[in-house]
């Protein structure tokens, strides 16, 4: 039996994935993973925006659905793919940019998976949460409905392990 989510699904405010894709500054050469990608939003946007390809990983196959389901009415989704897999065991070291909206404990727990299969030089964004004692490179906070604060990192050259 499939594990259950991990967390609940809640929607990224759409004037938040906006300011994270421009902080991003995606493009057409983009190949966009979204851990826990839910209703699959951000990618889309990422696709209809910029171009960019995606590749969303979440474990609640009424996510997956739902995301390819809008996926195509947005006539995007020849640049996307949804899998229904456990992010904890999924591969994504082709990713250029990884996204996440998960909570503090699961990016500490998914953050040796990233060092371990990123390139240096991808970029990583977080929605809300931080990533312990890896420093995020920039902070946004937005004011919208509610609350929104936005992590950037970048994978360095070299990892003190």
């Amino acid at each position: 039996m499939p594990r259950r989510p991990d967390i609940a699904f809640i929607p990224t405010p759409q004037n938040a994935i906006e300011t994270l894709l421009e902080t991003l500054q995606v493009n057409r050469s983009d190949v966009i993973y979204d851990l826990g990608c839910g209703d699959g939003q951000v990618l889309i946007t990422a696709a209809l925006k910029y171009g960019a390809r995606g590749v969303g990983i979440d474990i609640d196959p009424a996510r997956i659905e739902a995301a390819q389901m809008k996926a195509e009415q947005a006539g995007v989704s020849d640049r996307l793919t949804f899998r229904e897999q456990d992010l904890f065991e999924s591969r994504f070291e082709d990713a250029s940019i990884v996204v996440l909206y998960l909570l503090p404990h699961l990016n500490l727990r998914l953050r040796p998976a990233l060092l371990e299969q990123l390139r240096p030089g991808t970029r990583i964004a977080s929605i809300d949460f931080d990533m312990g004692d890896w420093q995020p490179e920039k902070v946004i906070k937005l004011e919208i409905e509610e609350e929104t604060t936005l992590y950037f990192w970048t994978v360095p050259a070299a990892i003190a392990r």
